[in-house]
């Protein structure tokens, strides 16, 4: 494995972390859910994903995603990731097999210096654009917003989660070793599917 992706780990480790609250006050859970047997995928391939991310986003190109091995996988599911920068990586866990988007996350590993602003206005820049890839009904500024309501009310907590229709927002913010943005699809009830009628 290239040593570029060890700190991959970080991110898997940060978004299945079992402290810190929930939005709702419940406690995290003990595995991240998109681990979980029957959790749900996103309806389109890592591959498909890459290439409108980078149609949509040409200053922000995500570089091939490649497969990171390792003790935690399932039989389910396939982790990978792509580096776009010294301290930035996006990464996703894929259903094995289709490799359809199970999570996709941003990790940003903050550095010192006189480089530190420019650097996390670059991952903040990514995690917008993925957020608005998922939830394409935002534009550009309204995905911004949404952003940095979420990390202001993730920061400092080691898992943060809040939802809106079928879709999981994730923050992890471990400080000087690591702040993750991942977006997941969740499953709705059947009532909330077909608008809450009965």
């Amino acid at each position: 494995m290239k040593m570029w992706f060890h700190p991959l780990w970080l991110c898997f480790a940060l978004l299945s972390a079992s402290v810190s609250l929930r939005a709702a006050e419940a406690p995290a859970p003990a595995t991240a859910p998109y681990v979980l047997p029957g959790a749900p995928t996103f309806d389109q391939t890592i591959s498909l994903f890459r290439e409108t991310f980078n149609r949509d986003n040409p200053r922000l190109p995500l570089n091939e995603f490649r497969a990171i091995d390792g003790p935690r996988d399932t039989p389910t599911l396939t982790r990978a990731a792509s580096k776009i920068n010294e301290n930035l990586y996006a990464s996703t866990a894929l259903e094995r097999g289709t490799l359809k988007i199970k999570s996709m996350q941003v990790t940003w590993l903050p550095i010192q210096g006189p480089e530190q602003k420019a650097a996390k206005n670059r991952a903040l820049e990514y995690m917008s654009a993925i957020l608005r890839a998922f939830t394409p009904a935002l534009t550009k500024t309204q995905s911004q917003q949404r952003l940095q309501k979420l990390l202001t009310a993730g920061k400092n907590k080691h898992y943060y989660a809040e939802t809106e229709g079928a879709v999981r927002y994730v923050v992890a913010d471990n400080g000087e070793k690591g702040l993750t943005f991942a977006v997941e699809p969740i499953k709705l009830a059947l009532s909330e599917a077909l608008g809450g009628s009965n």
